[in-house]
């Protein structure tokens, strides 16, 4: 094999590896944040998350991008400006204060791009299936789960706009986590108990619907 092309081959590998590396990382800070493992990092995240949502729930989202941007554009000019009066006093030549940055390569490997389009392609692919599934009705009990789902979200809407779905859920998401945490063998516990009353309702509700089609053992 030519030796350009093994090392070619091995780079390429290496990017993915990487990237697969970095995605994995990404979860587990994810996980760490909401389970509040550094209460610094995670009191920080909710906080600038629970404050974007308060000023998107006040003002536009065009205002709200816009004075961000602005506020960034604003601090980066006035470091740029002091640190070049600074070596123009000390007579420095320092060059760009965001010269690291500049030369960094921000650019996103071909490998990585192609991981996520082909992962988020499957997840697609998979909820046109069940859209299709529910409402062509394959499954009697299925669809009309799901059209009693969207009547209490119908309530839902009535009560409570997008954005303050998006706070609450950013609290509870924030909230629930430790929680369970703190008192999972309780919570598993009616859980169970709620999910076999559940399924025994269902069960016979099942049988008693005119025309239902039976689930089988192996689904």
């Amino acid at each position: 094999m030519d030796p350009m092309t093994q090392s070619d081959k091995i780079s390429s590998s290496q990017g993915l590896a990487d990237g697969q590396n970095a995605a994995k990382e990404s979860k587990l800070s994810v996980k760490d944040l909401i389970h509040w493992r550094d209460p610094k990092k995670s009191g920080l995240v909710f906080g600038l998350s629970m404050l974007l949502l308060l000023s998107l729930a006040a003002f536009s989202f065009i205002s709200v991008a816009s004075y961000l941007l602005l506020a960034l554009l604003c601090v980066t000019i006035t470091f740029r400006i002091y640190k070049s009066v600074v070596q123009a006093v000390q007579k420095s030549n320092d060059g760009h204060p965001f010269k690291t940055l500049i030369d960094k390569d921000v650019s996103i490997p071909p490998e990585t791009f192609r991981k996520h389009v082909d992962s988020s392609l499957t997840h697609i692919n998979r909820a046109l299936k069940q859209m299709s599934r529910l409402f062509l009705v394959e499954d009697l009990v299925d669809s009309l789960k799901l059209a009693v789902v969207m009547w209490l979200f119908t309530y839902v809407g009535a009560v409570f706009n997008g954005i303050t779905i998006l706070i609450l859920a950013n609290i509870l998401l924030f909230a629930v986590p430790p929680v369970y945490e703190k008192n999972k063998t309780q919570i598993d516990q009616y859980i169970d108990v709620i999910r076999t009353q559940v399924n025994t309702t269902m069960a016979k509700l099942q049988e008693k619907l005119p025309g239902a089609v039976k689930r089988s053992k192996t689904e």
